[in-house]
């Protein structure tokens, strides 16, 4: 068997071992942390599990994309899902107007036609484009594999959200409603481009569910697997050097060396091209991608309620104090937060009475660089301090709009993009990773292949963020072993 070592036990990282496992590679995956999982990690604070990262799916009913794509990894049978609200699995409120949009096509026209109802010509020319670039993928989709998983070169990567909203839908605020949710691609006026919220907005709006207990059932389902065709997935072991001959990588090193046939990357490119120390990557590329923009960090808030006071929201909650959520990452002292982002935790299906919540806010890192190199729980007191007047701004913000609500938290603990930094390993903590940006088009944009031809990269940073991203972004670097065409077939097969 070949040896397949992988550095990195994020979501790409272990799909990646999943495929190979099965395809004749023994498989080793190296994780510097003490447990698997990056995004998909949790963890438990007085009884509550708060998820780290993915914090609700979508597109996953019957022969829906995701649910296909978790079958045939074998996690399906292993975790149990939660549905959001179908009428409003998400709320936008613009300076207290609160809007909801519902699963489905002529659901959610509906819903936001009542608010506008001059707009529904608007609506359906938004919903058609949505449609038309979520299809243009074949891998998106599932429907054939006669392509990457790559969203196909159009007009729609090269131009931003908010040039094509304004062409698309005439009223300014609907506008803004319809970008609403942007806190889950961490979008920039005139940078992001339209694809980026068009692959979000139709994979949540096909259905929408929460994780039962955490998301590290993904993870843990993916370990299982792996180890069940004889791979192994291996903890506090750290990568310190990709070692290569002169033409391939040979292996890699921790406290101990490696052999490997196959080096899959499952972390940030410019921590590999770090560890890389060869001439086969050139100048160019390691300076291309240590210059590569980032997405926005985040201050999150970790809330334990009383118990039985708070109903459970089967909803996620955006809310912006003013009438856009654009430019929220451009704030200073005086007006931070400008939106936020609030969920409570799933426990169980049918949940009556909420356990916890997470808050989340955009933070710069520039804002916590001056504690960079610091540890975990040694950062001091003003770092201490920062983290509580942050904390409680923030709660004052949740408050205009859940009156009352902060007296029923009896714990809360916080973190900023220093902790993302710490326990994910994203570069200065970034929400998703490198920023796709349509004023730099593909230069910034990293492929899945290097040219070290046996060292190839997956994970948010290859293809785009969030569960199906990085999902399809592994199916692109497996087929650079398999093919996409084998790869598709086996996941048809699973269904039978």
């Amino acid at each position: 068997m070949k040896k397949c070592v992988i550095i990195g036990s994020g979501l790409g990282g272990l799909a990646c071992g999943v495929i190979l496992s099965r395809n004749g590679y023994e498989v080793t995956v190296l994780e510097q942390g003490l447990q698997p999982g990056g995004c998909l990690q949790c963890f438990s604070r007085r009884g509550v599990r708060f998820e780290t990262g993915m914090h609700f799916i979508g597109s996953a009913d019957e022969g829906q994309v995701l649910r296909r794509l978790l079958n045939y990894l074998g996690v399906l049978a292993k975790v149990e899902l939660s549905r959001l609200s179908t009428t409003s699995y998400d709320i936008v409120s613009l300076d207290g107007d609160r809007f909801e949009f519902a699963n489905g096509r002529e659901p959610f026209i509906e819903n936001l036609a009542k608010h506008f109802p001059g707009e529904r010509d608007s609506l359906n020319r938004y919903f058609d484009l949505v449609q038309e670039i979520a299809s243009a993928s074949s891998l998106h989709t599932l429907r054939n594999a006669d392509s990457d998983a790559r969203p196909l070169n159009t007009e729609y990567q090269l131009r931003s959200v908010d040039d094509v909203m304004s062409q698309v839908v005439n009223d300014a605020t609907l506008r803004n409603v319809l970008v609403g949710n942007m806190p889950l691609y961490a979008g920039e006026r005139g940078r992001t481009p339209f694809s980026t919220h068009a692959f979000i907005a139709d994979f949540y709006n096909q259905s929408s569910f929460r994780i039962v207990g955490g998301s590290d059932r993904v993870a843990q389902a993916l370990v299982a697997e792996i180890e069940s065709r004889g791979g192994q997935v291996l903890c506090r072991q750290k990568v310190t050097r990709v070692v290569c001959d002169a033409t391939h990588a040979t292996g890699v090193e921790t406290d101990r060396y490696y052999p490997a046939d196959l080096v899959i990357a499952d972390i940030h490119p410019a921590r590999l091209v770090e560890l890389c120390d060869t001439p086969l990557l050139r100048k160019a590329y390691r300076s291309r991608v240590a210059n590569l923009p980032e997405t926005v960090g985040c201050f999150t808030i970790y809330v334990k309620f009383r118990s039985e006071t708070v109903p459970y929201m089967n909803s996620n909650f955006y809310s912006y104090h003013q009438r856009e959520p654009w430019d929220c990452e451009i704030y200073d002292d005086d007006n931070w937060p400008r939106g936020y982002l609030y969920m409570h935790c799933c426990n169980e299906r049918n949940q009556r009475w909420a356990t916890g919540a997470e808050i989340l806010s955009y933070m710069r890192w520039s804002d916590v660089e001056r504690w960079s190199g610091t540890k975990v729980g040694r950062r001091g007191d003003d770092y201490r301090e920062f983290k509580r007047r942050h904390a409680e701004r923030l709660l004052a913000a949740v408050e205009r709009d859940f009156p009352g609500l902060t007296a029923d938290i009896e714990y809360y603990e916080t973190s900023t993009p220093l902790t993302y930094l710490d326990y994910i390993g994203t570069e200065h903590g970034a929400m998703y990773g490198i920023a796709k940006d349509v004023t730099l088009g593909p230069a910034s944009r990293v492929h899945h292949r290097t040219r070290i031809p046996n060292l190839l990269l997956t994970g948010q940073n290859i293809n785009s963020h969030g569960i199906l991203g990085v999902l399809v972004g592994t199916i692109v670097t497996c087929s650079e072993l398999l093919t996409s065409e084998f790869l598709f077939n086996e996941i048809i097969k699973a269904e039978r």
